[in-house]
C-alpha cells in the first residue's frame, strides 16, 4: 500500500496517533510547502505527486478548498479521503478502501465525521444490547436512538495549555489565600471555578456582561485598561490569564488602541498593594501582533513593563505540558506556536 497524507498539522498528528501504518506512508503534502521533511518522510507540493498511489488522506480543515484545487490539478479525487467534512464528496463511496487504508480507529473517526453510524460498530452493539437486556423500561427502541460513534477511540480527556495555566495560578492563589481575589478576564469555567471552590471570594472585571449570578463571585463591568473604579494600593491579589494580550484590538468590542495593554500594565501596578501578588499569563515567543486575535510578547517585555514588581516565577505551558522556571530569553525566536505557548508570570509588589 502507498499513501500520502495531505497535512502536517494537528489533524495529521491525530491521524498518526490513531494508527496509520507508517511504512505505507510515501510522504506528506503541504498546499504551501513549509517543510522539507515531516516525521522522517518527504514533504511534497500537490503538483509533485505521481499517480501511482492507493490513497491520499486529507488531514486538513480546508477540505473544500483542497478538493477544488486537487481537481484543477487532475488528481484522482476518487482516491482521496477527507477526514474533515467536505461538501463535494459522497462519503459512502469506496468505504472498503477507506477502512483498509485508515484502520479501525481512523475509519471510526471518518464515519463519525459524516454521521455514517450504520457503517460502524453501532449496529452490532445495538443487536447485542437487545439480546442481553432484561429491563422493560430500558428496552432499546429505534426512535430513541442517539448514535455517538466518535468517543470509542478518543482519550479519556485532553490536557491543554489552559488546563495547566489555570491550575498553576489557582495553586499559587490558594497558597497565599487572600481575603478576596480580583481577576481580569480569565476563564470562568476554569480558573475562576477553582478559586471559588477554595472559598475565596472573587471580583471579576470584564468589558462584557456576565449573565449568571454565582455565589462568591462579583462581576464588575468595566474596561480594565484604566481600572478607574479602583483606588491605588487597594488590591492584594489579582490575576489576568490570557486576557491582557487582547486589549485594544477590538476583538471583544473594546476601542482600538495599540497602547491599551501597556496602559493596563501601568494601572495594574498602581492598584496593587505593597506585598500584593499578581498572576499573569500571556502568549510568549517572537514579539508580534496577530491582529485582531492577540499580541505575542517577549517574556522580557512583560518583566520590563512590570518594573515596580519583583518576578517570583516565570514558567511556560505548551503542547499539554508545564515547564517550570524557564529562562526569559528561551523562546524569543519561536514563531511556531502561533500564540499557544503561554508565559506564566508571578509577581509581588515591591
Amino acid at each position: 500500500m502507498k499513501i500520502y497524507i495531505w497535512g502536517t498539522g494537528k489533524l495529521a498528528k491525530k491521524l498518526l496517533e490513531r494508527g496509520i501504518e507508517e511504512k505505507a506512508i510515501e510522504g506528506f503534502i503541504e498546499t504551501h510547502k513549509r517543510n522539507e521533511m515531516f516525521r522522517s518522510k518527504k514533504v511534497f507540493l500537490p503538483n509533485e505527486i505521481d499517480t501511482d498511489y492507493d490513497a491520499i488522506i486529507v488531514a486538513n480543515t480546508f477540505s473544500n478548498e483542497i478538493f477544488l484545487y486537487a481537481r484543477t490539478l487532475g488528481m484522482g479525487i476518487e482516491k482521496m479521503i477527507f477526514m474533515s467534512f467536505c461538501i463535494y464528496i459522497n462519503p459512502r463511496e469506496n468505504l472498503k478502501l477507506k477502512k483498509r487504508v485508515l484502520g479501525e480507529k481512523n475509519y471510526c473517526a471518518y464515519i463519525a465525521q459524516y454521521n455514517l453510524f450504520e457503517e460502524s460498530f453501532f449496529v452490532a452493539d445495538k443487536e447485542k444490547y437487545r439480546y442481553m437486556n432484561k429491563r422493560p423500561t430500558f428496552m432499546q427502541d429505534d426512535k430513541n436512538d442517539y448514535p455517538i460513534i466518535k468517543d470509542r477511540y478518543e482519550n479519556a480527556g485532553n490536557i491543554h495549555s489552559y488546563f495547566w495555566q489555570d491550575l498553576w495560578a489557582a495553586h499559587l492563589v490558594n497558597q497565599n489565600h487572600p481575603r478576596e481575589h480580583y481577576d481580569i478576564g480569565s476563564r470562568v469555567d476554569g480558573f475562576i471555578a477553582h478559586i471559588l471552590a477554595m472559598n475565596i471570594p472573587v471580583k471579576m472585571i470584564d468589558i462584557r456582561p456576565f449573565p449568571e449570578q454565582i455565589e462568591g463571585l462579583v462581576t464588575i463591568l468595566d474596561d480594565a485598561t484604566e481600572l478607574v473604579k479602583f483606588e491605588d494600593d487597594s488590591i492584594e491579589s489579582l490575576s489576568a490569564l490570557c486576557s491582557l494580550e487582547h486589549f485594544g484590538l477590538g476583538r471583544y468590542g473594546d476601542p482600538i488602541d495599540p497602547e491599551a495593554c501597556f496602559k493596563c500594565f501601568v494601572n495594574i501596578q498602581k492598584r496593587m498593594k505593597k506585598g500584593g501578588h499578581l498572576y499573569i499569563s500571556v502568549p510568549v515567543g517572537k514579539e508580534r501582533v496577530q491582529f485582531n486575535a492577540q499580541r505575542i510578547f517577549y517574556a522580557s517585555t512583560i518583566v520590563e513593563c512590570f518594573s515596580e514588581m519583583t518576578l517570583l516565577e516565570f514558567s511556560c505551558t505548551a503542547d499539554g505540558k508545564l515547564e517550570k522556571d524557564v529562562d526569559l530569553e528561551r523562546y524569543n525566536d519561536d514563531t511556531g506556536k502561533g500564540g499557544s505557548r503561554f508565559g506564566l508570570f508571578h509577581f509581588i509588589k515591591k
